[in-house]
């Protein structure tokens, strides 16, 4: 039977407070059947404990976040950088997920070269494409706000996402729609539909814009409904372009995290139907 929360996905980082088991659990007693999971947490409580876990509630993990940071020059860095990233592709086929969310990382020390650094990743995906698509793994560019160009990822713009992207085959390079990251760019909508006709949105994530910032501003996603983006508008944006999959909230904040988990995962879960789908 068809529920308005069929299409929602909670992702981990949201209620990173709650364990694995709890989080599993909690999903289960409040009907959600998606969850995007991260790195850290899953190889904690183990990637083969985590994938059982997940599977025997029924669950469908969405997305793996995250690999990435690919811009390093040192050839030393950039072959653990590559390492570390097909150890990710081989996590999110375990784990059941097609998509693996990639943040590219900054400049490296000493440089000031965007094009370089993004010519780089280029280098890198050139590399780890066939080695996701051996794998059934999908790599989804997860254009950052441009405050984070310097020290996270040079990739600002689903303009610049693509542009990568496009090099190579859709099943191997899509991108990540995000709207706490893109909703400011007026080209964005063009873009979207630039990346549907394509096949390369590989996922679609939601957080709030809300201000003030807090300092670190790495936290400052805010709850759904609670700031400047119309969710709707969004949704209604990557489903003109074709994309009908999970719609994942991912939200870093630290007065969620003071909560209780559960019910933050319950408000989220509520806030996701009254502003994205009612």
């Amino acid at each position: 039977m068809s529920t308005a929360l069929d299409r929602f996905s909670i992702n981990q980082m949201t209620v990173k407070q709650l364990s694995m088991p709890e989080l599993v659990e909690a999903c289960v007693q409040l009907g959600i059947g998606n969850v995007g999971l991260w790195r850290e947490p899953v190889q904690s409580y183990g990637l083969e404990a985590t994938a059982k876990l997940v599977r025997d509630a029924g669950l469908a993990v969405t997305t793996l976040c995250r690999g990435g940071f690919l811009t390093a020059i040192d050839p030393q860095e950039r072959a653990r950088a590559l390492a570390d990233n097909r150890r990710a592709v081989d996590e999110a086929a375990t784990l059941g997920t097609d998509t693996l969310v990639l943040v590219s990382g900054g400049l490296p020390p000493g440089s000031k070269d965007l094009r370089a650094a993004r010519e780089r990743i280029a280098d890198a995906l050139a590399e780890l494409g066939p080695y996701a698509e051996r794998h059934g793994v999908r790599l989804a560019i997860e254009p950052l706000h441009p405050m984070y160009a310097a020290d996270r990822c040079v990739v600002s713009t689903l303009t610049q996402a693509l542009d990568l992207a496009e090099r190579f085959p859709a099943h191997q390079v899509g991108v990540t729609v995000d709207t706490y990251h893109i909703w400011w760019d007026d080209t964005a909508p063009q873009q979207i539909a630039r990346a549907g006709a394509g096949g390369r949105i590989h996922t679609f994530q939601l957080a709030d814009w809300t201000t003030p910032l807090p300092e670190g501003v790495l936290t400052g996603r805010g709850q759904i409904g609670d700031g400047s983006i119309d969710m709707r508008e969004w949704k209604g944006y990557v489903e003109a372009a074709g994309y009908t999959g999970p719609i994942e909230v991912e939200l870093f904040n630290e007065g969620l995290w003071a909560r209780d988990g559960r019910e933050v995962l319950a408000e989220t879960a509520q806030r996701f139907v009254r502003n994205v789908i009612a």
